[in-house]
């Protein structure tokens, strides 16, 4: 039978496990660019992320972003 402290201790480990897998994935992201952009969760390819370390957007994504900066782009929302 499932006691209180090990329900406790499995829950304990999950945060712990998740904890963990956000800092490798930031850490990914740090160094070689995020897998997806943040914007529209597009796919990045592995090029792209390798000639913009960092990267965290898509070059659709960056294009707006870009354009909006400039002033050529009128958000709709």
């Amino acid at each position: 039978m499932v006691d209180e402290v090990d329900r406790a201790q499995a829950r304990e480990q999950e945060l712990r496990d998740d904890a963990l897998r956000d800092v490798r994935r930031k850490t990914a992201e740090a160094n070689h660019g995020a897998e997806r952009c943040q914007e529209c969760d597009s796919r990045i390819p592995p090029a792209r992320r390798k000639a913009v370390p960092g990267v965290k957007l898509c070059v659709e994504c960056q294009g707006l972003v870009e354009k909006k900066k400039k002033g050529w782009y009128a958000d709709s929302n």
